[in-house]
């Protein structure tokens, strides 16, 4: 809106002055306000959301670190102690002292024995997740039974978990038991939750593991669980994460790589499974197990 008014109008017309007054209605004013201010504001937006991005990059960054040189000094641990153990029996073999009896000479090579397997086991574990990562690992599946190949492992624990004077039961409800797996893989997996659960069981207590397996919406599960230290709530989304371990802090120093829950959830990942995990601190820790059934056609294509 605008007003215009002659001054002076006796004034020659060449000389005659005019007086024009504009006012503007809202939007237009406030539009003409800020409109300078908008391009600063912009500017500063997007400073703050590089500030934000940066930070973020920074913390991931550090969390990065943390986790690389916790790898690299339980990985330290874990590889010095089977050399360390191999170094003593070859410097008790070699020195002459030492009385060589048939039972010591076993029990050195045993010992040799073991260790050797334990290093080489450490040393696959990563390589087999670093072949996973690449795409290059490949599986020679064929049919097994579940419940067989359960049954097979819990007896190979039968020992270390009735030392700490617990017992493993098993619970077999599951009538269609065949799946279609990747032997070694697969029973690395099973073994992996199955050492957890000894390894991280309460200080000066029994361990008790149960391993049941049942069929249910078409599809074959199992489940192992355990009455260990158990896992916080936050920390039980973050078990199956590349080398994320468990804080457990002094009550039970257990070393190890990290890898072990992320190889377990890959494995049945690429076995088109599921796998979940319930846990209650100072309660025990369940893990469940869920597969698609054998089909007899998957069996006859894959030939």
């Amino acid at each position: 809106m605008g007003y215009t008014q002659t001054l002076f109008r006796n004034d020659p017309a060449a000389k005659m002055g005019v007086v024009r007054i504009h006012f503007p209605d809202m939007s237009s004013y406030i539009y003409s306000s800020v409109r300078y201010m908008i391009p600063a504001v912009a500017f500063t937006v997007v400073l703050l959301i590089t500030f934000l991005f940066t930070l973020v990059v920074i913390f991931r960054q550090k969390r990065y670190t943390e986790i690389k040189n916790d790898f690299i000094n339980n990985m330290t641990h874990e590889l010095k102690t089977p050399i360390s153990s191999i170094s003593l029996a070859a410097q008790m073999l070699g020195d002459d002292s030492v009385v060589k009896s048939p039972a010591m000479m076993k029990h050195l090579g045993g010992v040799i024995g073991d260790e050797s397997r334990r290093l080489r086991f450490l040393v696959e574990k990563v390589l087999q997740m670093s072949m996973f990562d690449r795409g290059t690992a490949s599986f020679k599946k064929k049919e097994l039974d579940l419940n067989e190949l359960l049954e097979q492992v819990a007896s190979t624990f039968t020992l270390r978990v009735e030392h700490t004077g617990g017992k493993i039961t098993t619970e077999v409800e599951a009538v269609d038991s065949a799946i279609y797996v990747d032997e070694v893989h697969f029973q690395n997996a099973i073994t992996n939750l199955m050492d957890n659960a000894v390894k991280y069981r309460k200080p000066d207590a029994p361990v008790d593991i149960h391993i049941r397996t049942w069929n249910e919406g078409g599809k074959l599960c199992f489940s192992i669980q355990d009455n260990g230290l158990g896992i916080k709530r936050e920390n039980v989304k973050k078990v199956f994460d590349k080398f994320y371990r468990v804080h457990t802090g002094n009550v039970h120093d257990v070393k190890g790589f990290g890898l072990g829950l992320a190889y377990v959830k890959k494995i049945i990942n690429l076995h088109d499974g599921e796998i979940k995990c319930e846990s209650d601190l100072g309660k025990g820790t369940k893990f469940t197990i869920t597969l698609p059934l054998l089909q007899e056609e998957e069996v006859s294509g894959e030939k």
